[in-house]
C-alpha cells in the first residue's frame, strides 16, 4: 500500500509539475536573452517585413532567444515600425530590447546606400555605382557585356538601356556587380508588373520595348510631372503623322551616352546615327535613359490631346508650353529666346 501510495503521488506530483510548466510556457514571459550579445553575425531583413518576421530572422540567426521576445520589445516602442529593409551587423544572443536599440540606432547598417536618380544613361549610371560603392566601373561593365544572363525581359532584346530602375538600394559588403546590376533589373520587372507593362502596351498597339523607349524620352524631355503625359502625348501623335521627332536629348544621346544638355548644334543635329531624331522619322531604337515609374505610366497612358509641339521656356521653372500647329509652335519658341536673352542657363 504504501509503495503504491507513493508511486500514485509521485505521478501526481510529474504531473502537476509540467503541466504547471506548460502553463507557464503559455501565460509566462517568452524566452529572453541577457546583455548586449557578443560575436557578429549579418542579418537582412527585407521590405515589406513584419514585425513578426524580422523577430523570426532574429531568432533564427540567434540574435534573440525567441521571436516572441522581440515583438513584445517592439510593441512598447512606436519607432520600432521605422525599421528599414537592409543588412545589419548584429550580435550574437542579444537581449530583445539590446536587439531593438540596435536595429533603430541606425549603427547596424551593414550596406552601402547607392540611389539611382531617373533619367541616368547607362554609362551615368555605371559612374555612380563606381563613386558611391567598392564595386569598379570596369566590374560593371564587364557584367554588361553578357546582358542575356541579367534576367531582362524577354522584350527587352537585350538591352540593358531602360531597364535599370532608378531607385535607392542597399548593397551589402559583399555585393558584386552582378548582384547590383540584376537588382536594378529585378525591380523593373516588379515596377513593370504593377503597371501591367506589357498587356497594356499590347493593348495599345505598342511593343512594350517601345513604351519604354517613349518612357525614357518622356523622362529626358519633360521638365515637370505634370507634363509628363502631354510630353508622351505629343511623341505618339508625331510618330503617328511620320514626323520627325526632333528631340535634343536623343542627339546628346548619340554624341556621348548621356541626355545632357538643353541645346544642340548644327554639327550635332547632323551626327549619322539611329537616334538622332532630327534625321531619322519615328522613335530611336531603343531606350535612351532609365524612366521611373511615373514616366512609364505617362507612356502607357499620355494625356488625351492633338498637341504636335512642345517647348520649355523657363529652365529655372520647367514651364513647358504645347502647340497644335508649328505658328503656335513659333511664338512659344520665341518666348525661350527671349527668356534666354536674360538667363545663364540657356
Amino acid at each position: 500500500m504504501l509503495i503504491a501510495l507513493a508511486v500514485v503521488a509521485g505521478g501526481l506530483y510529474f504531473v502537476v509539475s509540467k503541466g504547471l510548466s506548460y502553463i507557464d510556457g503559455l501565460f509566462g514571459p517568452p524566452e529572453d536573452y541577457e546583455g548586449q550579445g557578443t560575436g557578429a553575425v549579418m542579418v537582412e531583413i527585407e521590405r515589406g517585413d513584419s514585425l513578426s518576421t524580422i523577430g523570426g530572422t532574429l531568432e533564427q540567426a540567434d540574435v534573440v532567444a525567441s521571436a516572441e521576445a522581440f515583438t513584445d520589445a517592439a510593441s512598447g516602442n512606436p519607432q520600432a515600425l521605422s525599421i528599414q529593409a537592409g543588412f545589419y551587423q548584429m550580435r550574437l544572443q542579444m537581449s530583445a530590447d539590446a536587439a531593438l536599440d540596435l536595429l533603430l540606432s541606425g549603427k547596424a547598417r551593414a550596406e552601402t546606400q547607392l540611389t539611382i536618380p531617373e533619367g541616368l544613361s547607362v554609362d551615368e549610371i555605371v559612374g555612380v555605382i563606381d563613386k558611391e560603392t567598392e564595386i569598379t566601373a570596369a566590374e560593371v561593365r564587364k557584367v554588361l557585356q553578357q546582358p542575356q544572363s541579367l534576367g531582362l525581359p524577354a522584350y527587352a532584346r537585350g538591352e540593358v538601356e531602360g531597364y535599370l530602375f532608378p531607385a535607392t538600394y542597399p548593397i551589402p559588403p559583399d555585393a558584386s556587380a552582378r548582384d547590383v546590376v540584376t537588382m536594378m533589373i529585378d525591380e523593373f520587372k516588379q515596377v513593370a508588373a504593377r503597371l501591367n507593362l506589357e498587356a497594356e502596351a499590347r493593348r495599345a498597339g505598342f511593343d512594350p520595348h517601345e513604351v519604354v523607349t517613349v518612357a525614357s524620352l518622356v523622362e529626358a524631355e519633360a521638365s515637370r510631372p505634370e507634363d509628363q503625359g502631354k510630353v508622351a502625348r505629343v511623341i505618339y501623335n508625331r510618330v503617328e503623322a511620320g514626323d520627325l521627332l526632333q528631340l535634343d536629348s536623343t542627339v546628346h544621346y548619340a554624341v556621348d551616352g548621356t541626355t545632357n544638355g538643353v541645346f544642340t548644334s548644327d554639327e550635332q543635329r547632323n551626327i549619322d546615327s539611329p537616334y538622332n531624331t532630327y534625321r531619322f522619322p519615328g522613335l530611336p531604337p531603343g531606350p535612351i535613359d532609365s524612366p521611373g515609374e511615373a514616366a512609364l505610366e505617362a507612356a502607357l497612358n499620355p494625356t488625351p490631346g492633338d498637341w504636335t509641339f512642345f517647348v520649355t521656356v523657363n529652365l529655372e521653372t520647367g514651364e513647358t508650353l504645347f502647340a497644335t500647329s508649328l505658328a503656335q509652335h513659333n511664338a512659344n519658341v520665341a518666348k525661350l529666346q527671349e527668356y534666354c536673352e536674360s538667363s545663364d542657363l540657356c
